[in-house]
């Protein structure tokens, strides 16, 4: 990779004001001055500084986020606050965009990342990734509902879900329950409760795949993924597209 289009990329200014610093001798590799922003480097193995720091090169970057309710699941957007307004300066610059989307008015895990082929592989259908809500719903769920959505749901315009595991915590005029889905058609949950009578007051994603939620994580408040918890996700689409396609050799990589 060119040296200038490196720090260009990591937010040490734009290709002008890296420029600059190449020519004042700001940017060693490997203990040696370079002046030109066309050298190649290999980030991963030569050692970059500029003004005597360090640089850590990522090519790509994964970020847990509890998403709050009253925000886009969105790179961009003219009127509203999008998720990625809530990232750090020095994180944006990677241009990390969310995995899959949450309604406005949904909280919960949301995945940002700049891995555009491990967003594709957790977000495609034949993958069956497993996603877990926490929902309030006014009324009474039942155990016929449980039977009703283990075979999959009518929606209303007549697509028929994908077989879903609803667990009961508390049944009554406000139900808490938690279900899991593999598939993300629009507004899915909340369309699943509408065709068996009853409404979402309130949801939030607990889980994707291997990936939890982070309890500690505060309401618009984000992580970076742990390096256990990325090969996770990498390990749980490998396992995925495997069970659909025995015969045919993966070309995930699992690193």
């Amino acid at each position: 990779m060119r040296i200038d289009r490196m720090l260009a990329n990591l937010g040490y200014g734009s290709r002008k004001e890296v420029k600059s610093l190449l020519k004042k001798g700001a940017v060693l590799v490997n203990g040696l001055p370079v002046k030109d922003g066309k050298t190649h480097i290999q980030p991963q193995t030569d050692k970059v500084e500029v003004l005597e720091e360090i640089v850590h090169y990522k090519e790509f970057v994964y970020f847990m986020m509890n998403k709050p309710a009253g925000v886009l699941s969105a790179t961009e957007d003219l009127y509203e606050k999008t998720v990625v307004d809530l990232l750090e300066r020095e994180d944006l610059v990677f241009q990390p965009f969310p995995v899959g989307r949450l309604d406005k008015d949904t909280e919960g895990l949301l995945l940002l990342t700049n891995d555009g082929q491990l967003a594709h592989q957790l977000l495609s259908p034949k993958n069956h990734v497993p996603k877990t809500y926490f929902a309030v719903i006014a009324g009474e769920v039942t155990e016929n509902d449980q039977n009703i959505f283990s075979n999959g749901v009518e929606l209303d315009d007549g697509y028929i879900t994908k077989p879903a595991q609803l667990d009961i915590l508390q049944s009554g005029i406000r139900s808490h329950i938690e279900l899991t889905i593999t598939e993300g058609k629009f507004h899915q949950v909340k369309r699943m409760f509408k065709a068996v009578g009853k409404q979402v007051v309130y949801l939030k994603r607990l889980s994707m795949g291997p990936l939890t939620l982070d309890e500690e994580l505060k309401l618009g408040e984000y992580r970076e993924l742990r390096q256990e918890e990325i090969v996770s996700l990498q390990q749980h689409v490998l396992k995925m597209k495997n069970s659909e396609n025995p015969q045919k050799k993966s070309d995930f990589p699992l690193d």
